[in-house]
């Protein structure tokens, strides 16, 4: 048999090359197993003598438990008669479910069955290193209601609570009691109407270097000063010590239910979902403009306009907000 010619062998080669390389790089990726979402820790993660423990303790609610999900631990109470109505309550974007302080014990005392939590990276749920999006948000209220085994419910959410809330009811209208409340909601909120400093700060360039550690240090120093409001004192704390809270917030803000939620509205707008909406006139934060963007999404919405009210509506004007819900949860 002839020997092959140089340029035979080179031919041969060329030909074989492919799919020798096709075959090492099978060969090399199949056996690694997938990346494991990495959690970072909650304010439990804290010790006692922190200050986090005086501000937000842990039994903050009575009837608190966690259950670990997916993404990591989540933190919730359940307050009321066992037997009442069923109200869940979503948070925001920055404070965790201590803002529901005066609306979720009153709930209770009239006679409802109220469900409130942590959302993923803050307060005392852990903190996932992904995405913080509108799916990552409804999938946690979802698999906590089958962990407490409730049907369906109505839902309540505040600021990107309500955004979350809008979305949930869209992905999971089975889960939702016919009714749901948004309170100076997200969801519609344009680039415009997003501070500097929070467009700024939610840039990943600027969360890398936030999140180094001798500007954590820098945090942790200010942290140590005592501030008035128990409410911006736990944004404080938690921006401080917890390493995946500034993270998640920028996230939310990029990626979550705060922006671009109009398909959404729309698809609620021509459901038979009964929609409450609570807003200020001086709400800075969601401008009262939004209200009537939604009431045009969802034309047999209510609107329930506080005065004067600002953003934070639960703990100004805890008294209105409690009335308008009782009364619309009542209703037919």
């Amino acid at each position: 048999m002839p020997a092959r010619t140089p340029f035979q062998c080179l031919t041969l080669l060329l030909l074989v090359l492919p799919f020798c390389l096709l075959a090492a790089y099978l060969v090399a990726q199949f056996p690694h197993a997938p990346e494991i979402t990495h959690i970072h820790p909650s304010l439990a993660s804290l010790s006692h003598t922190s200050k986090s423990w005086d501000v937000y303790p842990e039994d903050f609610y009575d009837g608190g438990a966690y259950v670990t999900l997916p993404y990591g631990r989540v933190r919730y109470w359940m307050l009321g008669p066992e037997k009442g109505k069923k109200v869940v309550l979503v948070h925001g974007l920055s404070i965790p479910a201590m803002v529901w302080r005066d609306v979720a014990p009153a709930l209770a005392g009239r006679g409802y069955r109220v469900l409130l939590y942590d959302l993923y990276g803050r307060g005392y749920s852990d903190a996932p290193e992904t995405t913080y999006d509108a799916p990552l948000y409804t999938m946690q209220l979802a698999l906590l209601m089958q962990h407490v085994k409730w049907a369906k419910a109505k839902v309540v959410g505040l600021s990107m609570g309500g955004g979350v809330t809008a979305a949930f009811s869209l992905y999971f209208p089975s889960l939702v009691d016919g009714k749901i409340a948004l309170i100076a909601s997200t969801g519609l909120v344009e680039a415009g109407d997003i501070s500097r400093t929070m467009r700024f700060m939610s840039s990943p360039i600027v969360q890398a270097v936030a999140s180094s550690p001798p500007v954590r240090f820098y945090l942790q120093r200010l942290a140590n000063t005592t501030y008035p409001d128990p409410l911006n004192e736990i944004v404080r704390l938690q921006s401080a010590h917890l390493p995946g809270y500034n993270p998640a917030i920028a996230s939310s803000l990029r990626d979550g239910p705060v922006r671009g939620l109009t398909p959404v509205f729309e698809q609620l707008g021509a459901s038979d979902l009964q929609v409450l909406l609570i807003w200020g006139t001086a709400d800075t934060v969601v401008p009262y403009k939004y209200a009537g963007l939604m009431q045009t999404l969802l034309p047999r919405s209510e609107l329930v306009t506080v005065d004067g009210g600002k953003h934070d509506l639960t703990t100004s004007h805890p008294a209105t907000v409690i009335a308008a819900l009782v009364r619309f949860f009542e209703s037919k």
